[in-house]
């Protein structure tokens, strides 16, 4: 710990489990306490030992978001705080805020061009392309003209099952209508059209893609976490075996069981993506290991660090290490590769087996059980927090009752 992180402030924005994860890591890079900006925070950070927590509005304001943050860091000298979030949208607004955030906050992010970028899930395609990596076969849906009567949806010539997700994140989360999901999993023509129709009716007019569904089920998945220095090098990068999925229809997709994992021929074209995007800041991608060909197919590019970023440091390497290097103290540190075999989970080990049908693979869970949880804190030494966190871990049990009986090979 350097004397400048004993005067750094570390916030950050949002609330739930991802949030909790940040904040811990972040304190245990700095040793300092940690603002959290949010509406209804999860209980386990607002019983936590080292937070404090401050309020923002629901659907903060760009602006809103900006007096918060120019608030808390008042009077600061330059280069004394560091602002952190994990949804794409507050990653646009932060990066779009940063002339005048900057030079007091670091704010570890890519330029909103660049998230624009990568972020939507055509452009993505090509930035594979020039990469030279592969990602899903797609077809991109505009519903910009939507309220025409004459607008339809153009022709689908990849095979069903299909794949059916917002281009755009942001997009999508601005419209509501009744059975929402994350991602949809299309088996017919019908099924598509009513689609269609619910996003036209909710008022979406945005883009949608339509992709190929790669066969697999969750431990087919694969998570790059990394973070480009402000020069443009990769300083962090590590990687982990996805073991099982959250399967809740607003969820879907987000791991909760995980091996970390070296895997080089994936961080090298990950690093292909993030030198062709010009990115700087956090990245995590999300991709899949074809069964037919064993050739990775990359997803997407999220631009921020992840919810599950705690796989990185349970492996050794605190992400926050290098981009408080970086950003704060100007002297980046050489690069670092995560190597070391740690579970990370969510659940409890018992139910994370039933969805394992891999023998070797379930060994390799029972020798690392129980695993890094990040909410499972020993720093945080309230006895009603703790039942809290492992009454949610319990939870999961009627959770994927309901959503996820049986194993099956259904992964995004």
């Amino acid at each position: 710990m350097t004397a400048r992180h004993e005067r750094i402030l570390p916030v950050v924005i949002g609330g739930d489990i991802g949030v909790y994860a940040i904040a811990r890591q972040l304190h245990e890079a700095t040793g300092q306490r940690v603002t959290v900006l949010a509406n209804a925070p999860i209980d386990a950070i607002r019983r936590s030992s080292y937070i404090d927590t401050a309020p923002l509005p629901a659907h903060a304001t760009r602006e809103q978001i900006r007096d918060a943050l120019t608030g808390l860091a008042a009077g600061r000298e330059p280069r004394s705080a560091v602002v952190m979030a994990n949804t794409d949208a507050m990653a646009t607004i932060l990066a779009s805020l940063r002339g005048d955030l900057e030079p007091v906050y670091a704010v570890p992010f890519p330029d909103v061009d660049v998230i624009d970028r990568v972020s939507d899930k055509g452009a993505f395609g090509r930035i594979c392309d020039e990469a030279g990596v592969r990602s899903p076969r797609q077809v991109i849906v505009d519903f910009a003209g939507a309220d025409s009567p004459d607008w339809a949806a153009p022709a689908i010539d990849i095979p069903f099952p299909l794949v059916a997700k917002a281009a755009v994140g942001a997009a999508y989360d601005a419209v509501e209508f009744p059975g929402k999901r994350k991602i949809w999993f299309m088996d017919s023509a019908a099924e598509l059209d009513s689609l269609w129709a619910d996003l036209r009716a909710a008022g979406f007019r945005s883009t949608f893609v339509v992709q190929e569904l790669i066969a697999g089920d969750n431990t087919a998945m694969r998570s790059i976490t990394a973070y480009v220095g402000s020069d443009g090098a990769v300083r962090l990068i590590g990687s982990a075996r996805v073991l099982l999925e959250d399967h809740a229809p607003t969820m879907i997709g987000n791991p909760v069981a995980m091996i970390t994992e070296a895997f080089p021929e994936l961080w090298a074209g990950a690093e292909r993506i993030l030198t062709a995007a010009g990115y700087r800041g956090f990245a995590n991608f999300d991709v899949k290991i074809d069964p037919a060909t064993g050739e990775p197919v990359f997803f997407e590019i999220n631009p921020r660090i992840g919810r599950n970023s705690f796989y990185m440091t349970a492996a050794g390497a605190n992400p926050m290490v290098p981009m408080l290097a970086d950003l704060i103290d100007g002297a980046p540190l050489p690069r670092k590769q995560v190597t070391e075999e740690i579970l990370y989970s969510l659940v409890p080990t018992r139910l994370l087996l039933r969805y394992i049908r891999d023998d070797a693979l379930a060994a390799r869970i029972r020798s690392l059980a129980p695993g890094a949880d990040p909410l499972r804190d020993p720093t945080d030494r309230s006895l009603v927090r703790a039942a809290l966190v492992e009454a949610q871990r319990l939870n999961h049990y009627r959770k994927f009752k309901r959503y996820y009986p049986e194993p099956t090979d259904l992964s995004y």
